[in-house]
């Protein structure tokens, strides 16, 4: 008896992914499937990077399709193709970026921008096109989280800026313009100016993701950058602790009221574990992320230790997932990345690009 597409489909179908926790037919992920005789080849396209990861779902779906019976040699090529997704209502998609995903905490002092690399960096790491945005006019971290802080943008005509390349990442900061020491006394507008001006005069070139570092809290500026800037999805970054939560409650009803995706929350200095003694503690409280999750129906990315290794890895210019890319922390930061990117890939393509312009012309 003949092998058949029917049969191997079958046999796909019963394969899921482990990263989207779908079986690679309903997500449609099989391509261009051919049969010669008992030779079977196909494409898997995963709508997210996961360079990481190709390996291991090759020899899955390998597996999977010689167990049927009749079945010899099988190939499978492992791919992936990212493309943009649905942002706010009105909102034009950036010009050389696909998507756009703000890390954000409703106050400050909680690890937003040493997620926000690292999770930069481990996207990068799953072999996407990525960029960060610096939007802490008033505390600009990524320069020195980088190790780029003495660096600055050139301008090739006088009017846009080249954004700087650090580990892989394109990156701009207002701290790459400025004095370390200078104060931004700035108000509300004039931080939306320059935010505005830092985003859509920097030569962003092809991006799968620009991660954008809001600055903390829910006044003005964030609303702005929320409202004017084609968000895909938020990540909402907090500490266990209940004065963190209430802020970052705050900060998640904001994306809700201007329709941006939560795609889910991360907690910082989530455990303590002594480096002496391995005693472990909760110093920030337990549980209240995964209990925010809960109480808003959100997704909990993942929990960060607090550590020290982390902290002197971001200060010294190479984040842990760089700087020890094997160590557990590293692999939670890709974990979670790799997560958000599942999240943006269930959600609806952009087809703004498809639909003709329509002209009136008097005839």
């Amino acid at each position: 008896m003949a092998l058949s597409q029917e049969t191997v489909l079958a046999a796909l179908a019963q394969i899921v992914d482990p990263n989207t926790q779908k079986d690679f037919v309903k997500s449609k992920s099989v391509k261009n499937l051919r049969i010669e005789g008992a030779d079977v080849s196909f494409d898997i396209e995963l709508g997210y990077p996961a360079q990481t990861q190709i390996d291991k779902i090759r020899r899955q779906v390998i597996a999977g399709v010689k167990a049927v019976p009749g079945v010899g040699n099988v190939s499978a090529n492992v791919y992936s193709k990212i493309v943009a997704h649905a942002v706010q209502l009105g909102v034009k998609l950036l010009p050389g970026v696909k998507n756009i995903i703000a890390v954000a905490s409703g106050k400050g002092g909680v690890g937003k921008s040493t997620t926000a690399v690292n999770l930069a960096l481990a996207l990068a790491q799953e072999g996407a096109s990525v960029g960060i945005l610096d939007a802490d006019i008033y505390g600009p971290s990524q320069p020195q989280m980088l190790g780029i802080a003495d660096r600055q943008p050139e301008s090739k005509d006088g009017q846009s800026m080249e954004p700087l390349e650090a580990h892989g990442i394109q990156a701009m900061s207002i701290g790459f313009l400025v004095d370390t020491e200078t104060p931004m006394v700035w108000r509300g507008p004039m931080v939306t100016q320059a935010l505005d001006q830092l985003l859509n005069q920097t030569n962003w070139r092809d991006l799968d993701y620009l991660i954008v570092d809001m600055p903390p809290g829910t006044g003005d500026t964030q609303l702005s950058l929320a409202q004017k800037v084609p968000v895909t999805g938020a990540v909402i970054v907090t500490t266990p602790q209940d004065i963190a939560l209430i802020d970052a409650r705050k900060g998640l009803k904001m994306f809700e009221k201007v329709n941006i995706p939560i795609l889910g929350i991360v907690e910082n200095m989530s455990i303590h574990i002594c480096s002496s003694c391995g005693h472990e503690e909760h110093i920030f409280g337990h549980g209240g992320g995964e209990k925010m999750c809960k109480d808003y129906d959100v997704e909990f990315l993942g929990a960060l230790p607090l550590e020290l290794a982390i902290r002197e890895m971001a200060d010294g210019g190479h984040p842990t997932v760089v700087g020890a890319p094997d160590s557990r922390a590293a692999e939670i930061y890709r974990a979670i990345a790799r997560r958000v990117a599942v999240k943006i890939a269930e959600r609806a393509k952009n087809m703004t690009s498809k639909f003709p312009n329509i002209v009136v012309q008097n005839t």
